[in-house]
């Protein structure tokens, strides 16, 4: 056989051996992904239940099926993902396997931080189970800190809904006041101002608005000690409502 002819047939036998790319890379449709996540939340609950029978190699073997399947069709940054990790490593630190517990808490924590940022509830969970496995594994200047870590994040959390529920309250008041209402207005008032002095201090621009709405709608009622008793805490000459807006009620 000649070269050619010999060339020719080991580039035939090389094709015919070789499996087609777009029969492997090929996107999985709509219902299949549908069914392949179906399944991996079903080894995900196997894998719960055998946990809380402290079955947890058992358990393991159902999260890493569950992973392997959330890893390819949703990928390693998707929340559902990190989740997932976050559960595997609780159980390799119920198995004491630290450096394994380690690697999945650590993975769930670097995504959730990426995809839901540093002052988020669950970030927060993922710095809370890290610093439980380093009390665990005995480290306490590391648990230390990312306990610290965890405290600070819930903290912000609830300064961020208590200013969201003192602007609810403002916004209340102004609506009332567009109605006529200059009472109730003064009411709703009262109740931002409380959390806004409580949560961001007296010389807030939210806070201030709050004295300066205030010391206004007495003064529109005629009742000037009262409007100078809270004209007295306006300590800028410009408040900002940069934060206020009128939301839409929600539809039922």
């Amino acid at each position: 056989m000649g070269k050619t002819s010999l060339l020719l047939f080991t580039l035939l036998l090389f094709t015919a051996c070789t499996p087609k790319l777009n029969q492997i890379s090929s996107p999985i449709n709509h219902s299949q992904k549908a069914k392949e996540l179906q399944k991996a939340n079903i080894l995900n609950n196997k894998g719960v239940h055998a946990y809380q029978k402290k079955e947890y190699n058992k358990a393991i073997t159902y999260y890493l099926k569950s992973i392997a399947i959330k890893e390819y069709l949703l990928g390693k940054e998707d929340l559902n993902t990190a989740t997932s990790y976050n559960n595997i490593g609780l159980i390799y630190k119920q198995t004491r396997e630290y450096k394994k517990a380690f690697a999945y808490l650590n993975k769930a924590l670097q995504v959730r931080k990426r995809v839901l940022g540093n002052s988020n509830s669950k970030t927060a969970e993922s710095y809370n189970n890290l610093g439980t496995l380093y009390a665990t594994m005995g480290e306490s200047d590391k648990a230390i800190k990312f306990t610290n870590k965890t405290i600070e994040i819930k903290h912000n959390i609830i300064q961020r809904e208590r200013g969201d529920v003192a602007i609810s309250y403002t916004n209340l008041a102004v609506l009332e006041e567009i109605r006529g209402n200059n009472v109730a207005s003064i009411q709703y008032h009262m109740k931002a101002l409380k959390i806004n002095k409580e949560t961001f201090g007296e010389e807030h621009a939210l806070t201030q608005n709050n004295y300066k709405n205030i010391a206004q709608l007495y003064f529109a009622l005629q009742q000037y000690e009262k409007a100078k008793e809270f004209a007295s805490h306006i300590t800028k000459d410009e408040t900002i409502l940069e934060d206020i807006n009128i939301v839409e009620p929600y539809i039922q």
